[in-house]
């Protein structure tokens, strides 16, 4: 069994940072101009699903997406003068389930992430 290294700590720790900012601008976009607000929230949530499976594996993909969730989640509470950024109408049920887009990189096949070179064929 191996031990997680300093250096996966940290990659997991920025990858967590990555969701929490991706959790807050979409938060701030995705009622900005309806529907391309939350649409380009969403995309941002999916390339940084991409990111976190080409830099750590399928539990970065985890890390992004529980990040952009508790940030949403706890954005979508009452503030203290009683505003709401996360409404429950159909584009805020939307983006609070948002955190699934990060999963799009999961089904996404493997060789795309794979460090090995793509073979030309038989060479003369």
């Amino acid at each position: 069994m191996d031990l997680i290294s300093g250096r996966q700590i940290g990659r997991y720790l920025a990858l967590l940072l990555v969701g929490v900012v991706v959790g807050v601008v979409g938060t701030g976009v995705h009622r900005a101009e309806t529907p391309w607000g939350l649409v380009l929230a969403l995309v941002t949530v999916a390339a940084a699903g991409v990111l976190a499976r080409a830099w750590v594996g399928g539990v970065g993909i985890l890390v992004i997406a529980l990040g952009v969730f508790t940030t949403v989640s706890v954005l979508a509470g009452q503030g203290p003068g009683g505003d709401v950024l996360v409404a429950l109408e159909p584009i805020g049920v939307i983006w609070y389930g948002g955190a699934l887009a990060a999963g799009l990189a999961a089904v996404l096949p493997r060789r795309w992430f794979s460090a090995d070179p793509v073979s030309q064929g038989a060479q003369p």
